[in-house]
């Protein structure tokens, strides 16, 4: 693996943990994926609202373009 990805691998998790931390278990499977134009959020909440706070979250938390929310309500 290069330092470059082992690098954003690292930091993809970093995110992952503070928003986990933020959104206290609204988000189920919460993946954040890093493109070099943005970020792409992943993940499952059982109400839009959550998916709201979450994108909401992130856009403090990465402080990256958001290029689309993913996470699906169920």
């Amino acid at each position: 693996m290069s330092p470059v990805l082992a690098d954003q691998l690292r930091l993809e998790d970093h995110w992952e943990m503070q928003l986990e931390r933020r959104l206290r278990g609204r988000i189920r499977n919460l993946k954040l994926e890093v493109r070099p134009e943005g970020v792409v959020l992943q993940g499952l909440a059982s109400t839009y609202h959550a998916k709201q706070l979450a994108q909401h979250a992130a856009m403090e938390v990465v402080r990256q373009p958001i290029l689309a929310n993913e996470i699906k309500v169920a």
